[in-house]
């Protein structure tokens, strides 16, 4: 899959390429609207992104564990190296202690993630400050050719790039799961 991204101000005409790109096929797990106008965009029944994805938090605190493997792995190494685990009290502290500095590591990263916007969003931000909007959507390659009819046709749409896309199994995930609960009771 491929995310392609796209800049304008006009919720309206995002609201009939959404309607489009879903009758062409594109799911709604695919479509997604960021803007700081949150308000708006659910007045328009648009495909907002959720508020946790704005910011860094899921990548933030993939470099926080990575970071806390190593300080880990570091406890536990010095603490062989120096002897420590020789005590009466053994490996068992030493372990604590590198399980704590993991979580407090991957705890720090969410933290510091919190207080900042998504790695694959920052390029946008003048742009939200200004009151754009921005419509991105991850396609197949067996969708290109009907999304591209979709751009087409609206041509108030200022193209603004490719990127990596989520994985096919999250999206076709997420289309079986909403399946189901429309037809549960």
């Amino acid at each position: 899959m491929l995310r392609h991204y796209y800049i304008t101000d006009d919720l309206d005409d995002l609201e009939l390429v959404e309607q489009e790109l879903e009758a062409e096929g594109i799911t709604e797990p695919q479509i997604h609207i960021l803007s700081e106008n949150d308000t708006e965009v659910e007045n328009h029944h648009l495909h907002e992104v959720e508020a946790v994805l704005k910011q860094d938090v899921v990548h933030s605190t993939e470099v926080g564990a990575m970071v806390g493997v190593v300080g880990a792995a570091l406890t536990l190494l010095v603490s062989y190296l120096m002897g420590w685990t020789e005590s009466s009290a053994g490996w068992l502290p030493v372990i604590f202690l590198a399980i704590i500095v993991l979580g407090f590591c991957t705890w720090e990263g969410g933290f510091i993630g919190i207080q900042k916007p998504n790695v694959n969003f920052e390029r946008f931000q003048e742009l939200l400050h200004k009151g754009k909007h921005i419509l991105f959507v991850d396609v197949d390659a067996n969708q290109e050719q009907a999304f591209s009819k979709v751009i087409k046709a609206h041509p108030a749409l200022e193209a603004a790039g490719t990127g990596a896309a989520t994985p096919r199994w999250v999206v076709r995930g997420q289309d079986k799961f909403r399946s189901f609960m429309k037809t549960m009771p």
